[in-house]
C-alpha cells in the first residue's frame, strides 16, 4: 500500500480502529484515530499541526484499553473535505523504539483477532429510525461475521429513555448516541452518564453532524469520541470490531 503524499510503499499494513487520543500538553483537545499500524496513526483532528510536529498522546479507549503514553512525529496532514474530516498521519521516532515497540504489539493483537470478550451489550441513542436501523444491522453483523462475537443490541429514541435502560441493572459496554434529540438530548444524557458513579465508566461515542461546535461541548462533557456525520457503516463496523478484539 502507498502512502498517498509520498507514493512510497508503507511498510506496516493498516488495521482500522477507533481510540481516544488525548494531548497531554493541550488538555482541551480530544481526539481519534482513523488507523493504526505498527509503524504509526492516522489521527482525526482539527488542531493545527504541521509535519515535523512532536506531539505526545495518550491513546486509550475507556474500559477496553489502558492508557498508552506516545511520542509521535507528524509525517503529513489532510485538509478537510465533503465527507472526509481534516487528519494527521503520524510515525513513532526511530529512537523511540519502547514506543514503537508498543504499538507494534497493539496493532498485532488487533490484526491478528485478539481474545474477545464474551458477549457486548450496545445501547443506541438515536430519534431517526432510519439512521438506527443502519447502525443496528451494523453492529449485528458482528455476531453473524464472527461466531466467537456475542452482540446485543438495544435502543432509545431520546436520553431519558437511555438512562432508564442504563439503570436497569444489566450494564451496557458501549453507549453510540445522537447529540440533538428531543425531549432529553444527547448533551445531557452524557452529562447524567459522567455524573453518575454507577455509569460514570461506560464509553461513549457520539456520532453527531453539529460539527466543531457540538464537539467541543461533547468532549468537555465527557464523550469518550466523537465522530462527524456523514460516517460509513462498514468504518463504524470495522472500528467496532476491532475495539471488541483488544479486550480481553
Amino acid at each position: 500500500m502507498e502512502d498517498p503524499k509520498t507514493g512510497e510503499k508503507r511498510r506496516h499494513p493498516r488495521v482500522p480502529l477507533l481510540l481516544r487520543i488525548d494531548y497531554p500538553g493541550a488538555p482541551g483537545f480530544r481526539d481519534a484515530t482513523e488507523n493504526l499500524s505498527a509503524g504509526g496513526l492516522f489521527i482525526r483532528t482539527s488542531r493545527p499541526l504541521a509535519a515535523g510536529d512532536r506531539v505526545p498522546l495518550l491513546v486509550s479507549f475507556p474500559g477496553l484499553l489502558e492508557p498508552l503514553e506516545l511520542e509521535v512525529e507528524v509525517c503529513w496532514t489532510r485538509k478537510a473535505e465533503p465527507g472526509v474530516p481534516p487528519g494527521v498521519a503520524v510515525r513513532i521516532p526511530p529512537e523511540l523504539s519502547a514506543e514503537a515497540d508498543q504499538l507494534a504489539r497493539l496493532a498485532g493483537l488487533v490484526g491478528e483477532g485478539g481474545p474477545l470478550q464474551r458477549t457486548y451489550r450496545m445501547l443506541l441513542v438515536e430519534d431517526n429510525h432510519l439512521v438506527v436501523a443502519m447502525y443496528e444491522a451494523a453492529l449485528r453483523k458482528l455476531a453473524t461475521e464472527d461466531g466467537r462475537v456475542g452482540v446485543t443490541v438495544d435502543f432509545a429514541g431520546d436520553g431519558g429513555e437511555a438512562l432508564t435502560k442504563l439503570r436497569g441493572g444489566v450494564p451496557f459496554q458501549l453507549v453510540i448516541t445522537d447529540l440533538y434529540m428531543p425531549l432529553m438530548d444527547g448533551f445531557t444524557l452524557v452529562e447524567k452518564i459522567r455524573d453518575d458513579p454507577a455509569l460514570m465508566a461506560t464509553p461513549v461515542l457520539a456520532i453527531s453532524a453539529g460539527g466543531d461546535e457540538a464537539r467541543s461541548r461533547a468532549v468537555d462533557l465527557g464523550v469518550d469520541v466523537y465522530l462527524q456525520k456523514p460516517v460509513k457503516m462498514g468504518e463504524i463496523l470495522a472500528t467496532v470490531r476491532a475495539l471488541l478484539r483488544i479486550a480481553g
